[in-house]
């Protein structure tokens, strides 16, 4: 997030569990500098360095690696499966793309479509396209879409789709699924040097070791009208992505990271190598509920390794965060980044689905990030305020009676609107997490002024707009004091620092202990790592 008092939020602008992770005994060198990998069978670890002895007793699982493993990504068949319609490597634009039930093989070499902007493959429902080892299929630049339509259960395998898009297109768009459409899978490929997104998701879409790499804006954008619902994503790599520097180009569209949610019910997210994007590393943004985000690796994104933001409902745990937030941490004016970012987010038993007891961050482990767990609630964001950036959006806890039409001055002031127009950073429960933090190992701007090193609950003093019940100090005890946030048996190494109540409000571990915030019971903290 880039502005202090008023988080934005991002949407689509009117566009709109797998292989559990091989346990590698690792120990990181981050003191002095860098990451250097070992390559495991396609799993990567760290090469022992220890940097203390704390992070001597770390350890850390290893991640799958699948950009350019060839074990991963280029075992489709040499030869065409039996009844498959063939499509040598050339010209492609002869191929008749619309039969029902039917399995296309891509011979080795490169595959273009003829020219035209919306040139594209559309499939015929039940649709297989499967490439031989060293199948691409180039858009060149002149076209857009790779694969769109509305058919459902279509299936790419081993395929490289790439150069899609022209420069700073298809913004909030996507290439393969560029419809959202219901029952995609995308396996074994690699999609990459794309505009927009590499892939969209829609409904029961599954994305499985695949390598979404180096595309203009997301390497994926889940979204759909109604919103998706049953995503699996598991043992992807995803890097690189946001090479058009969207939030630099377009200020403030939050319309950026390695892979985007939007309004899904139910996501299973896990053994993910999420590294080295250009901005945010996932982001959950917008009445989303229902994740498993478990088992990721996510390292070096540029700015916030996890944001999860106006929803519900979710369990994030035993991830990997290394690294995050050294490149945008600096530049965000005194609001601390993070590597999770909690904002107006929880758990509601009212909202159906698993996790709608405890929003659990656990079991996770924490090295080098700009900052911790941030908890955040924007006191003038609600529903139907003009300070929320989902416009069309409302909350989930009681849709029948609450809406952007009830959400008015007229009714917030009472029961149930004053507290069911608002979403709420609530029943969130960090505990049993690893936190690890040497700012020399992070850089010279890694300093208190520029916030670095924090972990925090807390709001800002209400201001807008001049009808809302929430002004003033509301919002900031609620979410501190009456909404069952708590962290709780964390260890932490380092000089960390602790932000209580309201933003700016710097605190002491004492008296991040002590009445009134009584936090992290049961944890400890080591400043001297």
């Amino acid at each position: 997030m880039r502005l202090v008092d008023l988080p934005h939020d991002s949407g689509p602008r009117r566009i709109p569990r797998g292989g559990a992770l091989a346990v590698v005994i690792a120990v990181l060198a981050l003191a002095i500098g860098g990451l250097t990998w070992l390559t495991l069978g396609g799993r990567a670890a760290p090469r022992s360095r220890p940097a203390s002895s704390a992070l001597a007793r770390v350890q850390l699982p290893g991640h799958v690696r699948v950009c350019g493993q060839s074990a991963i990504l280029g075992g489709g068949p040499a030869r065409p499966p039996r009844g498959a319609v063939v499509v040598r490597a050339g010209d492609n634009s002869g191929v008749n793309w619309t039969l029902a039930n039917t399995t296309y093989w891509f011979a080795p070499g490169q595959h273009t479509l003829r020219r035209g902007a919306y040139t594209q493959i559309d499939p015929g429902p039940n649709d297989t396209f499967v490439g031989a080892p060293g199948a691409v299929l180039d858009g060149q630049h002149r076209n857009y879409y790779a694969f769109a339509g509305d058919s459902a259960r279509v299936t790419i395998s081993y395929l490289t789709i790439e150069n899609f898009g022209t420069r700073g297109g298809n913004m909030n768009q996507g290439v393969v699924n560029h419809n959202s459409a219901r029952g995609w899978t995308v396996e074994h490929s690699t999609v990459k040097d794309n505009a927009g997104a590499g892939v969209m998701l829609g409904s029961r879409n599954r994305l499985v070791y695949d390598c979404l790499e180096d595309n203009q804006q997301y390497g994926f954008n889940a979204y759909s009208t109604g919103g998706p619902a049953h995503l699996v994503l598991t043992d992807n790599e995803i890097t690189g992505n946001d090479t058009w520097n969207w939030e630099v180009r377009d200020p403030g569209c939050g319309c950026t990271g390695g892979g985007k949610f939007w309004d899904v019910n139910g996501a299973v997210v896990t053994d993910n190598w999420i590294h080295g994007n250009h901005s945010e590393g996932l982001w959950a943004d917008t009445d989303n509920r229902g994740f498993d985000i478990s088992g990721n690796y996510i390292a070096d994104n540029y700015d916030v390794g996890l944001i999860y933001e106006i929803s519900y409902n979710a369990r994030i745990a035993n991830n990997v965060f290394i690294r995050n937030g050294v490149g945008g941490g600096p530049k965000n004016n005194g609001f601390p980044t993070s590597a999770i970012y909690i904002s107006e987010s929880g758990s509601d038993s009212q909202v159906p689905g698993p996790y709608g007891h405890t929003f659990a961050i656990t079991g996770n482990t924490f090295i080098n990030n700009w900052g911790g767990v941030i908890l955040w609630e924007n006191s003038n964001r609600f529903c139907n305020s003009p300070a929320n950036t989902s416009t069309d959006s409302c909350t989930l806890v009681n849709p029948r009676k609450v809406s952007l039409r009830s959400c008015n001055r007229s009714n917030i002031v009472r029961s149930p609107f004053y507290s069911e127009c608002r979403w709420k950073t609530q029943n969130v429960s960090v505990e049993h997490n690893f936190f690890y933090f040497s700012p020399a190992a992070i850089g010279a701007k890694c300093v208190l002024s520029q916030t670095c090193g924090y972990q925090g609950v807390f709001s800002e003093f209400g201001t807008y707009p001049h009808w809302s019940p929430y002004r003033g100090t509301t919002v900031e005890n609620h979410i501190t004091f009456d909404q069952d946030n708590h962290f709780a048996f964390n260890r932490y190494y380092g000089p960390w620092h602790f932000m209580a109540l309201q933003l700016g409000d710097a605190v002491t571990w004492n008296a991040w202990q002590d009445s009134p915030y009584r936090q992290d019971a049961g944890s400890s903290l080591d400043p001297n790592g």
